[in-house]
């Protein structure tokens, strides 16, 4: 069982005959943050790219549990839980005074209906499978959840973290929230103009009385990575989170500007779709792996600031292998070609790459472009804005992309959604029995041994032969004006930490 969450109650200063003058007016302390694209949606169940997420959960909404800056999970909208013994039924205590953004009191039957939402087949969300083992989710009283899972879900209270918690109203209202969220979190929704920016203000009602310290923050829409620059060095802009290495390059050694990074749990790949030609054949897959020379994508796309990587984060160190593990990624063009001929496909190979519009997605990409026209293939770049790239993506309209996957704290989270057969991410339309009854079993098992053996046999199925060609694993880093205070930069790209940011 864990422990509640601390309180902090204000203290009341007794002033006595002295009189303080105070001004009428204190100039609002709104954080101005700028950051490369605009949102796809705002809806924390249907939408999860980078650029929505990092502004919606968090600072806006919240789980029932929350993952911190080391990557442990500690209470959220629960203050409190119990495990049964067969390891089938949490019962989860949420914290008091809870509100939403529109006043109204947060209560079990809220949590409850947000799973259901998330669960039903109208929603689609691309979560579904984190709640998977859930067979049922009930509200004793209005301050007690208990979930009665089908089997043990070791991952269960990591994927709780990515599960935002919205008003029963919103249970059956699919469009509701895409442009008016309405969260739990110490930041509720102001304004959002589409390319110019969203505007969140302070939510006087949190129910953590210590947070936040800022009366309001502002996502600034700036794409072009030479504006933020400038913006973040004269002091237009207080921080710039989640930057590639090659603005962090740029401003290193700014008067005035500090840098915080830590190695990301978010991986890029070139994913493939295997229900279509030529990627239906594995051997193909496994060829375009061995096209690859990661560690040059690090070099010339990342900056160094980075290393090749494998199906699971380096910073994962109780569960990733090292890549020596992993035959094709050594480059070699000789074996591309065996492949190719085993595969009986002539070269060179045709296919288009969709790729995702962040400017090192798309230095990754070209470098990824050469490589494979020098190694038997014959690929085309197609850069469609973020809406349109979404969508692709979503209904699997693609040979193979480059992008970038979100990476978890428990290997469960980035395997189960998005390599099981009809995952609800699987956009690789991919299918594999054997992984399946590995994915199934490590879910299930609440043995930390064991479960390393499964994800291992796990990261070898999918390293060379899956979708999904693992590439690299950047720095990750974020750029704030010295006076900033009260910021952590977390592995997997969360801005919960603003709460505590002071200016």
């Amino acid at each position: 069982m864990t422990k509640p969450h601390a309180r902090f109650p204000l203290a009341l200063a007794l002033l006595g005959a002295v009189a303080i003058w105070q001004p009428t007016s204190v100039a609002a302390q709104v954080l101005q943050l700028a950051v490369d694209g605009s949102p796809a949606g705002l809806d924390p169940h249907l939408v999860t790219a980078f650029n929505s997420t990092q502004i919606m959960l968090g600072p806006v909404y919240e789980g029932l549990t929350v993952i911190d800056k080391d990557l442990h999970i500690v209470p959220g909208l629960a203050q409190s839980w119990q495990v049964s013994a067969d390891g089938k039924t949490y019962t989860f205590k949420l914290v008091d005074g809870a509100t939403f953004h529109d006043g109204s009191k947060v209560e079990a039957a809220d949590v409850v209906a947000s799973f259901n939402r998330v669960l039903s087949k109208d929603s689609a969300s691309p979560l579904a499978s984190r709640l998977a083992a859930i067979d049922k989710a009930t509200a004793p009283d209005a301050s007690t959840v208990v979930l009665t899972l089908k089997e043990p879900s070791a991952p269960l209270l990591a994927s709780l973290a990515t599960i935002a918690i919205v008003p029963r109203a919103f249970e059956t209202n699919k469009d509701g929230l895409q442009r008016a969220p309405v969260g739990t979190g110490p930041f509720k929704f102001k304004e959002w103009q589409p390319n110019g920016f969203i505007e969140l203000s302070k939510h006087g009602g949190y129910w953590n009385k210590a947070q936040p310290k800022l009366d309001g923050v502002r996502f600034n829409i700036v794409p072009e990575s030479a504006t933020r620059q400038v913006g973040i060095s004269s002091g237009q802009y207080d921080m710039l989170p989640n930057i590639d290495a090659a603005t962090a390059l740029q401003l290193k050694g700014k008067a005035g500007v500090k840098l915080s990074e830590t190695l990301e749990l978010a991986y890029t790949l070139v994913g493939m779709n295997a229900s279509r030609p030529p990627f239906n054949n594995a051997k193909v897959r496994e060829a375009l792996n061995y096209a690859l020379n990661r560690a040059e994508i690090v070099q010339a796309a990342l900056f160094g600031a980075g290393v090749p990587g494998g199906p699971l984060s380096p910073a994962l160190k109780d569960w990733t292998m090292d890549v020596k593990e992993f035959p094709c990624f050594t480059p070699s063009a000789d074996k591309v070609q065996a492949l190719l001929t085993e595969a009986g496909i002539a070269t060179p190979v045709a296919v288009t790459l969709l790729v995702l519009p962040r400017q090192d997605i798309k230095d990754i990409a070209q470098v990824v472009q050469s490589q494979l026209n020098k190694a038997g293939f014959k690929a085309e770049l197609k850069i469609p804005e973020l809406g349109a790239f979404v969508q692709d993506w979503r209904n699997s309209n693609f040979d193979a992309f480059v992008s970038t996957n979100a990476g978890f704290v428990d290997p469960d989270d980035n395997f189960y959604r998005t390599f099981r057969t009809d995952g609800s991410t699987n956009v690789f339309k991919y299918s594999n029995p054997e992984l399946d009854k590995l994915l199934d079993a490590a879910r299930a098992d609440l043995n930390a041994a064991s479960r390393k053996t499964s994800y291992a046999s796990v990261q070898k199925l999918l390293a060379c032969e899956g979708p999904a060609a693992f590439m690299t694993y950047g720095q990750l880093f974020t750029a704030a004006r010295d006076n900033i205070n009260g910021f952590d930069i977390i592995a997997n790209r969360s801005l919960v930490s603003l709460a505590n940011v002071t200016r």
